[in-house]
């Protein structure tokens, strides 16, 4: 299978290149990124010189870039990770960038992957689509709950999908979407919530917390969402949609406290400001479908990933100073 992996250079599209040329050797993997400031080519050093893997720079709303890149590759299936993913930055650094890459780019792939005659494309996606459940409430997310997001990243997400199922009504076009819970692991960008945590308590820095820290979000992590992306793209059905959940919810008050413990850091160090606005109280994923469809079930206990991954970024510090310098260069009034 030729893969096209759009946004593979980020967080989970690296460690899904990794993931899929480490289980098959008949892949051949084209990851098309734009490298934007949490594109990151230093995720991928351990494969680069993989004679089945290439690298192509390029933004995926760039219509004569998707197409020659298509061309080129004669890519069977393409797998959606291109995203502009901060939630604070959608809602405070103005949100056009989101609706660019997020709503009008997954188009791009719709119109190409037409063009181009790909058989397959996976647009990944993410349960903030789906809004805000009440904190005490039993409920979660399926795949049939109502799109009703509450930010801008979340409203740019929903376009795309959106697109994604118009695309499969309208033209037949084989697209899957899959809506994810949050993901932690290795290499990710630390504006996220975890490694934000982490590097602030290993420099006795305050932990801030809004709101009143109960807001609680489904963790899952990264290596199981690579495994449910690709039992969605090798054994997933056209014009359906999969939620990707482990039944892990956490409040991110939780989470700060196991990252103080585990880094033998004080309590004291929490700190809680203001909360943002639209702040979804709680997240929560009923993946019963691709469990039961697709046989997918994770692997990975959260007591023992979640200290597995503040060892890497402990151990890697050199790999987030790097970063930061490239962040600060490419958007200074991101540093």
């Amino acid at each position: 299978m030729r893969l096209l992996v759009t946004g593979g250079a980020g967080f989970i599209g690296s460690n899904f290149i990794r993931y899929i040329l480490g289980k098959y050797q008949e892949v051949a993997v084209i990851n098309f990124d734009k490298l934007t400031y949490a594109g990151n080519l230093d995720n991928l050093t351990n494969i680069s010189d993989d004679k089945r893997y290439k690298f192509v720079q390029g933004d995926i709303a760039d219509e004569a870039a998707v197409n020659q890149v298509l061309k080129k590759s004669q890519a069977e299936a393409i797998v959606n990770f291109a995203a502009e993913t901060h939630v604070d930055r959608s809602i405070h650094s103005g949100n056009r960038d989101f609706v660019l890459t997020n709503t009008l780019g997954v188009q791009t792939l719709l119109d190409a992957m037409r063009r181009h005659d790909v058989k397959t494309m996976v647009q990944v996606s993410t349960d903030e689509v789906y809004g805000s459940l009440e904190l005490e409430s039993k409920d979660s997310f399926s795949e049939d709950t109502p799109l009703t997001p509450n930010m801008p990243y979340a409203a740019a997400k929903a376009g795309g999908d959106m697109l994604a199922r118009a695309a499969f009504k309208t033209y037949s076009a084989d697209v899957r979407v899959t809506h994810c819970s949050n993901n932690y692991g290795p290499y990710q960008f630390p504006e996220k919530l975890i490694p934000f945590f982490i590097f602030k308590a290993l420099k006795n820095e305050p932990l801030p917390l809004y709101g009143d820290g109960k807001n609680v979000r489904d963790w899952i992590y990264v290596l199981d969402h690579c495994a449910a992306i690709d039992a969605v793209l090798r054994k997933g059905k056209a014009g359906e949609v999969y939620n990707i959940g482990v039944n892990n919810e956490r409040s991110n008050l939780e989470i700060a406290k196991m990252i103080l413990a585990q880094l033998g850091k004080p309590d004291s160090l929490l700190t809680f400001v203001a909360d943002r606005p639209g702040h979804d109280r709680r997240y929560a994923i009923n993946s019963a479908k691709i469990e039961r469809t697709l046989g997918w079930h994770p692997q990975y206990k959260f007591e023992q990933a979640i200290k597995e991954t503040i060892r890497w970024y402990q151990e890697n510090a050199e790999w987030v100073k790097k970063l930061e310098l490239r962040r600060a260069e490419m958007n200074p009034h991101l540093a």
